[in-house]
């Protein structure tokens, strides 16, 4: 298997020195940062990226994410245009080494949580998601203040959207989806690039948002669509994990075995009585997750692909980008390699301690 780190660019508090000295640690997981969604990313931006990599010793080949934008999600006069950028950047990115690109199918928000700093009764803070911050809620009638909500869109563009999404419904959704892989796919084969769609963040429908990325059914589905092994799943045990109806291990088991997992977002979750979760440490004991029984799955399908330790708390004092930290992230890389060679497998050696 090959570990891997997100790193956000130059302006990342965590830096690529940090990064390399992290055992086992071979690849980056980045992306073009400075470019509006649906537009076509800069050669040099991604050929800059490349080379600082490989100046540490570490190779940028995972893209998280491009963004598919709401036009396309919708199907909206955009969308046509925006899938030939897409389609662009797929093609820049392999230009420069890039072997898997992570992507979501969300509509408004990658992700929804409650707090970002929920403080733990051991000192570390982490995101968390508590439904009693939630009922009553109405974003066409209040105005909602979430982490990530008031820096993507004003209180007015969340409610057109919400309203848009409430039209399309799921099966509209679904069909822009299946225009999405017949369009993407076939350039992702050609580049030799693996597409790993992350699934919904919680996997379940918020503020009557239709989620389709959330349980094996849907997987099967969203996989059966363009069926090719360029059209893989970033399963991230985080997400799926959130709801105690998705037997975690038994999909990495599942999805593995088919050669259908381009990249793994490894961490734990604690799953609380009303179904609200917190985010914590990645050691099994911490959450609701056997990340034992994860990564056996993993190693007994032989899995080769990209993993990272997925949001990590902020502990020893450390402050940055909530749930991007070094030192836990760092911390569950090493448990995860722990557990990788505990049950037989290996982690590719990096240039970096070669």
């Amino acid at each position: 298997m090959k570990s891997s780190f997100r790193w956000y660019g130059e302006d990342d508090p965590v830096t690529l020195e940090q990064i390399r000295q992290i055992p086992g640690m071979r690849s980056i997981v980045s992306a073009v940062y400075d470019v509006a969604p649906g537009e076509v990313w800069p050669r040099e931006s991604l050929q800059y990226i490349a080379d600082q990599c490989a100046a540490h010793g570490l190779v940028f080949d995972v893209v998280e994410s491009i963004p598919v934008t709401e036009d396309v999600k919708l199907g909206g006069p955009q969308q046509e245009r925006h899938l030939e950028n897409y389609c662009e950047n797929i093609r820049r990115c392999a230009g420069v080494g890039v072997k898997c690109v992570t992507y979501n199918f969300m509509p408004v928000f990658d992700w929804t949580r409650t707090q970002l700093d929920k403080p733990a009764p051991d000192g570390s803070t982490s995101l968390v998601m508590y439904w009693d911050q939630l009922r009553g809620l109405d974003p066409l009638r209040d105005d909602v203040h979430l982490p990530g909500w008031d820096q993507s869109y004003t209180q007015e563009q969340v409610r057109e959207l919400i309203r848009a999404y409430g039209q399309l419904g799921e099966e509209g959704l679904w069909a822009n989806i299946e225009r999405f892989l017949q369009k993407v796919i076939p350039v992702a084969e050609d580049c030799g690039i693996v597409m790993a769609l992350h699934p919904d963040d919680p996997p379940y429908p918020i503020f009557g948002l239709p989620r389709v990325v959330t349980c094996e059914a849907n997987l099967d589905r969203y996989l059966s669509l363009v069926d090719s092994p360029a059209n893989s799943l970033c399963l991230c045990t985080g997400s799926l994990g959130c709801s105690p109806h998705n037997d975690v291990p038994a999909l990495v088991r599942k999805y593995a075995a088919l050669g259908r997992i381009g990249f793994m977002h490894l961490r734990n979750v604690k799953i609380l009585e009303d179904g609200s979760f917190e985010e914590c440490g990645h050691w099994s004991p911490a959450g609701s997750l056997d990340m034992n029984a994860i990564v056996k799955a993993l190693v007994d399908a032989g899995f080769t692909g990209w993993f990272r330790p997925d949001h990590g708390r902020m502990i020893w004092g450390e402050t940055g980008k909530p749930g991007y930290g070094l030192y836990d992230r760092a911390l569950g890389s090493t448990y995860l390699n722990g557990l990788i060679e505990a049950n037989g497998g290996a982690v590719e050696e990096a240039k970096a301690h070669g």
